[in-house]
This record gives C-alpha cells, sequence and structure tokens, in this order.
C-alpha cells in the first residue's frame, strides 16, 4: 500500500492489479478479465492478510470478554468502525452501525421509521431506478400499514430531473430514499439537490451508496443526508458486512430493529431497556471479521486516493464507451449526464445471457439479467441487459478484450 500512497499523481496499475491474487489466473484459456464490479468486486491481498491474522492471533467475541483476545479483537472490531467514520466524514463512530450489508441497513430503517415515525397515509418518495433492497422495504410498509409509495420517473437517457422529486413532495412526505449511483446504468444522480429539497420539505432523506463509495469520495455532511448505507464487498472488502450510517438524533428516535445480546442495557421478565448507540443495532455477535476486514479494504482505497481512483476509472469506461458504441448492433442503454463505471447494454444478436456465456469462453467476466433493477428494466422495455462493470484494478487491455468477445458473439450468431 506504500507505493501507492507515495505516488502523489500518478497510477500504478501493475502494482495494483497485483495485489489482488485472483486476478492472475487463466479462464477457458484466456487471461481473466473481470468485469463484474458492481456485483461485487475482487479482494486485495491487504484484505485476505486481515481476515487471516485475526483468526490465526486476534478472534474471539467482542465487547464481553476480559482476556487478552476478547480485547484485542475488540480493539480491532472499533477500529473498523473509526476508519468508516473517517471514510464518510461522519460526525460521531455513535453514528455507524455495523450490518450484514446495505440491504439489511435499507430494512433495518424502513422496519424502524415504520414503527416510530412513520404513519397510515404518509408518503415515501423513491426513484424509477431503483436496487430492489430500496423497493421491497417500502413495498411491505406500505401493505402492512398503508403509507403512499411515490416514484420519481426515470428519463429517457437515464437520467433524474430533481424537478420530477419536487413535483411528488406534499406535507405528508416523510421519507425519500434513493440511490446514490444506479447498480444497472451508471447514473449518478444529483443527490446533493434532491436532499436539499427532499429536507425542505421536512423528509428524512436516505442515500443507497452500494455503487458510489467504489468510485467516489463519499462525505456524509457535504451531502447533508439523514442516513447513507453500503455495502463492503462492493468496495474491495469482504461479504457479509454493511454499513449503516445515521444521524444521531433519527438513531435515538429509532426503536431497535433486532433483540438479543450486546443491544440492552438491562433485562427482566417485565421490560427491557436499550443500550447506548451503536450497540442498539447490533444484536448479538457483529460481523467481527467482516469489520476487520472492510477497515482494511478502506485504507487500501485510501492509500491509493479516490480521486486517483475516479480518474482513472473514468478514462476506462470513457475508452469502454467508445470501444462499445464502435461494435455492430451494440446499443448503450441509459446515457445519463453524469454516469460513471457501468456499461449496460444489449445486441440486436443476442440475449444477455448469451452474451455473459459466449465473452465468458474468453476469459471476460460480465452480468447478465435485470440486476436487482426490474422496474427500471420494464421502465426501458428490457427483460435484462448484459452489464461490465470497471474497478480500480481494470485496464484498456481488459476492454479490448470484452470487445474482441463481443465481435466474436456477433461472428457466431449473426
Amino acid at each position: 500500500m506504500e507505493r501507492h500512497r507515495s505516488a502523489v499523481g500518478a497510477y500504478d496499475l501493475a502494482a495494483i492489479r497485483s495485489d489482488f491474487p485472483i486476478l492472475d489466473q487463466m479462464v477457458h484459456g484466456k487471461p481473466l478479465a473481470y468485469l463484474d464490479n458492481a456485483a461485487s468486486a475482487q479482494k486485495p491481498h491487504a484484505v485476505i492478510d486481515s481476515l487471516v491474522a485475526l483468526y490465526s492471533h486476534d478472534y474471539a467475541n467482542v465487547h464481553r470478554g476480559l482476556h487478552a483476545l476478547s480485547s484485542r479483537a475488540t480493539d480491532r472490531y472499533e477500529a473498523a468502525r473509526e476508519t468508516v467514520r473517517e471514510h464518510l466524514n461522519a460526525p460521531s463512530e455513535r453514528e455507524i452501525v455495523f450490518t450484514k450489508g446495505a440491504t439489511e441497513a435499507l430494512n433495518l430503517l424502513a422496519a424502524c421509521l415504520g414503527q416510530g415515525i412513520l404513519r397510515q397515509g404518509d408518503e415515501v418518495i423513491i426513484t424509477g431506478l431503483e436496487h430492489h433492497s430500496n423497493i421491497v422495504p417500502w413495498q411491505l410498509l406500505r401493505d402492512r400499514m398503508r403509507i403512499v409509495l411515490k416514484i420519481v420517473p426515470v428519463g429517457d437517457n437515464g437520467d433524474v430531473d430533481p424537478a420530477d422529486l419536487r413535483a411528488l413532495l406534499t406535507d405528508r412526505t416523510r421519507v425519500v430514499s434513493v440511490a446514490h449511483m444506479s447498480n444497472a446504468l451508471g447514473t449518478i444522480l444529483p443527490v446533493e439537490e434532491m436532499v436539499a429539497d427532499a429536507k425542505a420539505a421536512g423528509a428524512i432523506t436516505i442515500l443507497d451508496g452500494c455503487q458510489a463509495v467504489s468510485h467516489m469520495k463519499v462525505d456524509v455532511r457535504a451531502l447533508g443526508c439523514d442516513a447513507y448505507v453500503f455495502s463492503g464487498h462492493k468496495v474491495y472488502g469482504p461479504t457479509g458486512i454493511g454499513i449503516l450510517w445515521a444521524r444521531e438524533d433519527l438513531l435515538d428516535r429509532l426503536p431497535p430493529y433486532h433483540g438479543g445480546g450486546e443491544m440492552i442495557r438491562s433485562v427482566t421478565f417485565e421490560k427491557s431497556t436499550w443500550a447506548d448507540l451503536p450497540a442498539k443495532f447490533e444484536a448479538g455477535t457483529p460481523p467481527i471479521a467482516g469489520a476487520v476486514g472492510l477497515k482494511a479494504a478502506l485504507d487500501y482505497v485510501n492509500g491509493i486516493g479516490m480521486e486517483l481512483i475516479a480518474r482513472h476509472e473514468a478514462s476506462v469506461f470513457d475508452y469502454a464507451v467508445d470501444c462499445l458504441e464502435s461494435i455492430e448492433g451494440v446499443s448503450l442503454i441509459g446515457k445519463a449526464r453524469r454516469r460513471a463505471s457501468i456499461l449496460s447494454f444489449v445486441m440486436d444478436v443476442a440475449h444477455p445471457h448469451d452474451i455473459a456465456t459466449l465473452v465468458d469462453r474468453q476469459g471476460v467476466a460480465v452480468r447478465a439479467g435485470h440486476h436487482c433493477a426490474q422496474p427500471l428494466m420494464d421502465r426501458f422495455g428490457l427483460p435484462a441487459t448484459a452489464r461490465a462493470s470497471i474497478g480500480l484494478y481494470n485496464s484498456i487491455a481488459e476492454i479490448d478484450q470484452l470487445a474482441e468477445a463481443l465481435h466474436r458473439v456477433r461472428r457466431l450468431l449473426a
């Protein structure tokens, strides 16, 4: 990691790629070109080594033990919380809640808001390009307590217009929950303006940062939102770990999500009282190794520099757009004014599932399907798309490999 930090203004792609052992392999006799980062990113040695070290030397349950291993594990777990706080520029560690992932974080917010704040007839607004994890929890709440769910439309180019949000805001709007960046199109939403408009209407604002956190610097104070969620595995960390950041006053107002050990102050058969934040929302044995691995992942990307990562990815992305647009029969879906990393596309000669299967034979890993965004696919009249998504280790050569694989698909099926 030191070699990246010392190379100010430079981007040592070869050195970065060497940090990811999984990239050094052949698939079907071809060099692996991993372009499925929006689904899950690969892990550097720093993350893998942190997990091995924890399980080899420091593992025990956290917080409740008085012995040396528990103390060391607790120190590493809480150090991860501070690293997340710094990464998001959050005001307090008390506002950082460890979850299983962004899906659990969004379910937590929806369920707890439903118990503690929302009432029948209140309105929740989302957009038409949300991941299912920012749709289904609100539908469950709607069906249970008869709130009103409103949808901000998506334009033909994949943009979301803040004016369309403003048109939906009323004095019954209680929550506005939107993606920071679309997982299916790569659209970067104008969240600063949307958050400001929603807060002016008195709404609680939630941002799904699963895609954005891997590609740009995130500052929750500058964004002005009330809550921000993301998953560790998309930012080069382990699976099974996610982050809910929310303002301390909001977390104080919400009831607990799960009951059990660690989240209580006292328990009798008559009554239980809750622990201070963030333990109130971390019932049971937490994702200790996940938190430790996430700290290593955030240290890694910050050691390179989020600005340098964004600059590198933008150059690869721009090249990829030009490449794919030059291939006969390939159509990119979504050309928003601000977008990054993700290219969603279709071909006139092949179903997206066939595209993914055939390019895999050339060593190229892409995803095909509805990308947990079925309403967005319906908006564009598509059952699915193929999706190539760029990470910090991807290269121009890998885009050429994808392009050649798509040419082969056309030659085979046309």
